[in-house]
């Protein structure tokens, strides 16, 4: 656990921690933790410096009796863990929510972000997904997980993932039953009142990787963000939906890998 602006923080760093090894900070998104990237973890682990960490509220981290979660919260967050490890630059990854703080991040402290990879993106909610998000926030405060987490499993995975991939589906369940309801409500708060950070302030690399079924992050958003941000590239996979790296693992850590072959070198530092 760390303690990060007044609140503890569950951090897993991983991978190789030599001096010079270029950082990788991951940011999960509403229902996650930093188990979602799992598999991307183990694909990198031997290229980066990884820090791993459930946001306020989420999974094993605490959130606090009062004061307020926002995105802005989150993105600060992401800022004091960087300099708490002596981390001056890193790569960023964002899944879903996850994005949206390391837009933020990105945005104001371009000096700070080698590159972002972000799974699921979009730059803020549709005016139309505010009202259902604060919604879930009343279900999960009146009914608990359980209908939010099968609601989630039905809503934002691909056909292919219900059908054919019970082991994952099972896991988003499991992800999202876990959590805290008083955070993940909260959570769901701050998601609804989101507002989209600069895309044109975004200086680095990005990565944009959705799927053909993601109804949070469609195509057509990651396109719209694409012609926003300066050095920007999509990659859409096939038969799946919001869960990205859980639902096609070995397609998107093809991605991350290739992209961060062309841009690591040493664009990333732990100092």
């Amino acid at each position: 656990m760390a303690q990060i602006n007044g609140k503890e923080l569950a951090v897993e760093i991983v991978g190789d921690t030599a001096a010079g090894t270029p950082a990788l900070v991951m940011v999960h998104g509403l229902g996650g933790t930093s188990n979602v990237w799992y598999p991307q973890i183990r694909a990198l682990a031997g290229k980066f410096r990884i820090v791993a960490f459930d946001v306020e509220g989420a999974g094993r981290s605490s959130r606090r009796e009062s004061g307020k979660i926002s995105i802005e919260s989150h993105a600060e967050d992401v800022v004091a863990l960087m300099a708490s490890l002596g981390i001056g630059k890193a790569h960023l990854a964002g899944h879903s929510m996850g994005t949206v703080v390391c837009q933020h991040v990105a945005a104001k402290h371009p000096d700070k972000v080698a590159s972002l990879v972000l799974f699921g993106p979009f730059p803020e909610p549709a005016e139309a997904g505010r009202g259902p998000l604060r919604d879930r926030a009343a279900t999960a405060r009146s009914k608990g997980m359980l209908p939010v987490a099968d609601a989630t499993v039905q809503a934002a995975t691909s056909a292919d993932t219900k059908e054919n991939q019970p082991v994952a589906a099972g896991f988003i369940r499991e992800l999202v039953m876990r959590q805290d309801a008083e955070g993940y409500a909260r959570n769901c708060e701050a998601l609804a009142e989101a507002r989209a950070a600069d895309l044109k302030a975004i200086a680095c690399p990005t990565l944009l990787v959705t799927g053909d079924e993601d109804k949070v992050g469609p195509p057509a958003t990651a396109e719209a963000m694409a012609r926003l941000i300066p050095q920007a590239r999509i990659v859409v996979l096939e038969k799946c939906g919001h869960w990205t790296g859980i639902e096609r693992p070995r397609e998107a850590n093809a991605a991350v890998t290739r992209f961060y072959a062309e841009h690591v070198g040493g664009s990333g530092s732990n100092g």
